[in-house]
C-alpha cells in the first residue's frame, strides 16, 4: 500500500500528482514527496521493521513506491561501525562510521536512490532510463537498470577516472562521455529528458529519488537504539543527501519511533575546489554562488547543486556548519580512515573525514558528542587518489627481508 498523497513545492506549494516532473512550473524549485504520515502511525512500529528483511524496503511505508520492488532487495543494512581507534587519533569519545562503502550493489549511497528511482521508472512505464553522473550514480543507475530490464543512457563528463567508466559499461549500459563538467551534463540531460519518453533519475525522477537518502538516517537511528546522534557529518555534491538526513530523522520523530527529541547538527562537507554549499554556509546565507569545479574529490564535484540552498538551510536550521578539504587532506584522512579502521573510502569519505577532523579541531564537535561521518563509496573506485608509495622490491633471500624489515622500523 502507499501513502503517497503527491507532490508538493517546496516553496509555492503548489501540489502535484504522481508522475515524473523536474520541478515545479510555476517557480521551477523542487518538489517533495508528501505522505499521509497519520495513516503510517496507524500501522508501522518499530517491531515492523525490525521484522523485515535487512534492506531498503524494512521502511517502505516511508518510500514512495506503489507496487512491489523489483530491484534493491538487497540494498541497505550497511554497518554503522563504533570507531575507536579514529576516534583515539581525532581526540573524541564517540565516535561512528555509517559505512557505505559496502553498499550493494555498486558499493556507493548511490544504490538506495538508484533503487527508488528505477522502481518508479517500471511504475510509470518509461522507456528506458538515464543519468548525469560523476560516476557512483552512474554505476548504481546501470547495475539497477539492468537488474530491472531497462535500457539505460550514462552521461558522464569526459574526464572520468577510468574505473568508474569501466564499473558503468560492464552492464551494458550506454555509456556518453560529455566535454565538460558536471553541471554542463546535467544541462544536457535535463533537455533529453524533455524530449524522450525516458525517466532520467536526477531529473524528471529526481523527487522520487532523493528518498532513497532517507533510509541512510533511518538506519543511523535504528542501529542507536532508536536514537539520533549529537551530529552527523555527511559529504554534499548536489545537497540532497544531508537534507534527505534529516527529513529521515525528524519523520521518525514525529511518527514517534524515537526515543527522544530529535537535536542532531547536521554538518556539511565539501572539497575546496568546489565548495559553494559551504562558501554559502560561511556567508549566513542560503544564496548559492556555482563554481566551476577543480577537486580530485569528482564525485562530489557539482559546481552549481540543485540541492545547495536547502541544504544550507537544513544546516543553518540544526545549528551545524560546513567546512572544505584540500587535495592533500582528502588523501591524508583517505589513508588516517584505513589506517585506523581498516576502511578504504572514495574521495567523498576523504573529504568527510578530513572535514569532521577541522570540526573537532574548531571545537564545534566536542569531545562527547555522539558523532556519525557518512562514508558515501568506496576507495576502490578512485585507486590513484590514495597515492600511495609501491612496494618495495627484494630478491628471495632471507637477510634481505632482515634488512627491509630494520628500515621500516627506522621509519616508524
Amino acid at each position: 500500500m502507499s501513502y503517497v498523497k503527491g507532490l508538493k513545492c517546496r516553496e509555492c506549494g503548489r501540489l502535484y500528482p504522481k508522475q515524473p516532473i523536474a520541478g515545479c512550473e510555476d517557480c521551477f524549485a523542487p518538489l517533495e514527496v508528501e505522505y499521509d504520515y497519520e495513516a503510517i502511525g496507524r500501522s508501522f512500529s518499530r517491531a515492523i521493521i525490525t521484522a523485515r528483511d535487512k534492506n531498503i524496503w524494512r521502511f517502505r511505508e516511508l518510500l514512495p513506491l506503489d507496487s512491489e520492488p523489483v530491484v534493491g532487495r538487497s540494498t541497505g543494512s550497511t554497518p554503522l561501525v563504533r570507531a575507536d581507534r579514529l576516534s583515539r587519533a581525532l581526540g573524541v569519545e564517540r565516535l561512528f562510521i555509517k559505512n557505505d562503502s559496502v553498499n550493494s550493489p555498486t558499493l556507493s549511497f548511490k544504490d538506495r536512490v538508484t533503487a527508488i528511482a528505477i522502481n518508479k521508472a517500471r511504475e510509470f512505464g518509461l522507456e528506458a532510463v538515464g543519468c548525469a553522473s560523476t560516476g557512483n550514480l552512474a554505476n548504481s543507475v546501470a547495475a539497477n537498470s539492468a537488474a530491472a530490464g531497462i535500457p539505460a543512457y550514462i552521461l558522464i563528463p569526459d574526464n572520468l577516472e577510468p574505473s568508474k567508466v569501466v564499473a558503468t559499461s560492464v552492464y551494458g549500459a550506454r555509456v556518453i562521455a560529455v566535454r565538460g563538467n558536471y553541471d554542463a551534463v546535467n544541462r544536457l540531460c535535463t533537455q533529453i529528458a524533455d524530449r524522450y519518453p525516458w525517466g532520467f533519475v536526477n531529473v524528471n525522477l529526481r523527487p522520487f529519488y532523493g528518498e532513497g537518502s532517507k533510509t541512510f538516517g533511518y538506519e543511523i537511528a535504528e542501529q542507536l537504539g532508536w536514537r539520533a546522534p549529537d551530529a552527523i557529518v555527511a559529504p554534499m555534491a548536489g545537497g540532497s543527501l544531508i537534507t534527505k538526513i534529516y527529513k529521515g530523522l525528524k519523520e521518525l520523530d514525529l511518527l514517534g519511533l524515537l526515543e527522544a527529541e530529535v537535536r542532531t547538527r547536521l554538518y556539511g562537507a565539501q572539497a575546496a575546489g568546489c565548495n559553494p554549499i559551504v562558501d554559502a554556509v560561511r556567508r549566513g546565507s542560503l544564496d548559492i554562488r556555482p563554481v566551476k569545479p577543480d577537486t580530485i574529490a569528482r564525485s562530489l564535484a557539482i559546481g552549481n547543486p540543485a540541492d545547495g540552498y536547502r541544504a544550507a538551510e537544513v544546516i543553518s536550521g540544526s545549528q551545524g556548519w560546513a567546512d572544505d578539504a584540500t587535495d592533500q587532506e582528502i588523501r591524508d584522512a583517505i589513508r588516517l580512515l584505513a589506517e585506523t579502521e581498516g576502511i578504504f573510502t572514495e574521495t567523498a569519505g576523504g573529504v568527510t573525514l578530513a572535514v569532521t577532523r577541522k570540526l573537532i579541531e574548531q571545537g564545534r564537535i566536542k569531545p562527547d558528542d555522539l558523532t556519525v561521518i557518512a562514508i558515501t563509496g568506496n576507495g576502490l573506485k578512485t585507486q590513484e587518489a590514495a597515492d600511495c608509495a609501491p612496494p618495495v622490491v627484494i630478491e628471495p633471500r632471507l637477510i634481505e627481508f632482515q634488512q627491509v624489515v630494520k628500515g621500516f622500523a627506522a621509519t616508524a
